[in-house]
């Protein structure tokens, strides 16, 4: 299995923190940054063996600086970064634009994790993978939200009784139930190819969640419902 971290965005929202640094490497506890914490959570589970982190040309010498550190700190996982060499929001590729930038530009031919360099998390990756080769399907993280706002911001499912998609929507106006989904995907070597045919077919590329939206009808879905912070 692959993990393949997408950083590429520029999280605009953010300005002026993020005009000349990543989001994942703003510190978070002292001086550790959101990707060194993805990154400690990814050194456990022995089924990654390669870490992809996909990024923009612009934030490339932040990554770049970032992985050179690990590397005299740390050893862990193999860490690549892949370039996708846009430069602006205007030009970027997308979350799931990204997704098969890295397959192509890799030529993956595993499982992959595919996670959000923007997202800090407290839970076990471990048992999510137990969980995906258990189960033998593509898998999507989720949990129970209280908030109908929060829900309005995430992908929302509705799920049958041995956790199976049964309904995704993304950033619904009336959720369906309160099932929220987490940018934490584990998919099947099998189902890699239907990523460009989702973009070929004009899905839209942003948003990491609109690929199983589109998915789930087309794949059996099951949903891991995560313990821990998201």
């Amino acid at each position: 299995m692959k993990a393949i971290i997408l950083a590429a965005g520029y999280a605009t929202r953010l300005y002026p923190l993020t005009l000349n640094q990543p989001k994942s490497l703003l510190p978070i506890e002292g001086s550790k940054t959101i990707l060194d914490f993805i990154m400690e959570k990814l050194d456990t589970v022995d089924e990654v063996s390669e870490v992809l982190l996909v990024c923009n040309d612009k934030f490339y010498p932040n990554f770049s600086e970032w992985l050179d550190n690990r590397r005299s700190s740390f050893s862990g996982k193999p860490v690549r970064i892949l370039n996708d060499g846009t430069l602006s929001l205007e030009t970027r590729l997308g979350a799931i634009g990204d997704m098969q930038f890295a397959i192509e530009k890799d030529q993956i031919q595993e499982d992959i994790m595919v996670l959000a360099g923007d997202n800090f998390f407290t839970f076990d990756l471990n048992a999510y993978v137990r969980f995906f080769y258990e189960q033998d399907r593509d898998c999507i993280l989720v949990q129970r939200l209280d908030s109908r706002e929060e829900l309005q911001r995430v992908g929302v499912v509705e799920l049958d009784e041995t956790g199976l998609v049964c309904s995704f929507e993304e950033k619904p106006a009336n959720p369906k139930s309160d099932i929220g989904v987490f940018a934490l995907y584990l998919y099947k070597k099998t189902t890699l190819g239907l990523i460009g045919e989702y973009l070929q077919e004009g899905g839209n590329p942003d948003a990491p969640s609109y690929f199983p939206e589109w998915l789930y009808r087309r794949n059996a879905i099951m949903a891991y419902f995560a313990d821990g912070m998201i």
